[in-house]
């Protein structure tokens, strides 16, 4: 179990195998990432940083962010969320690495087990 002090919850991580992704899929939003993120993703894809920026980056005022495909079912995922799996995992943004752990969980614990079955309340 993972926790975060600041946090009325614990993460059972084992539980992403079983949810199908649901943080790397639903409404359309930001994948936010960093230019060292960005680096290390494409070295880990093995592909040049431009090429990859072109193709997988987008800005958003002044910052970046990963960009998303929208689906037959009408929700947007990661362009890297494929096969019910992160072809990224050990190279993904600071925002997946922190996922449940985000201020905007702190106080809408209800919202937050409506996307992801593997936050257990303390």
């Amino acid at each position: 179990m993972l926790e975060d002090s600041n946090f009325s919850f614990h993460f059972d991580s084992s539980k992403c195998a079983e949810c199908g992704g649901k943080c790397c899929t639903g409404e359309e939003g930001y994948i936010f990432v960093t230019p060292k993120e960005i680096q290390g993703i494409a070295e880990f894809l093995g592909v040049d940083f431009d090429a990859f920026c072109r193709q997988f980056v987008k800005k958003v005022g002044y910052r970046y962010s990963l960009r998303e495909i929208l689906e037959d079912n009408g929700a947007y995922s990661c362009v890297f969320f494929k096969e019910n799996k992160c072809q990224i995992y050990p190279k993904r943004p600071a925002q997946c690495v922190k996922f449940p752990f985000w201020d905007c969980y702190k106080e809408d614990y209800e919202n937050l087990l409506k996307e992801c079955i593997g936050v257990v309340k303390k």
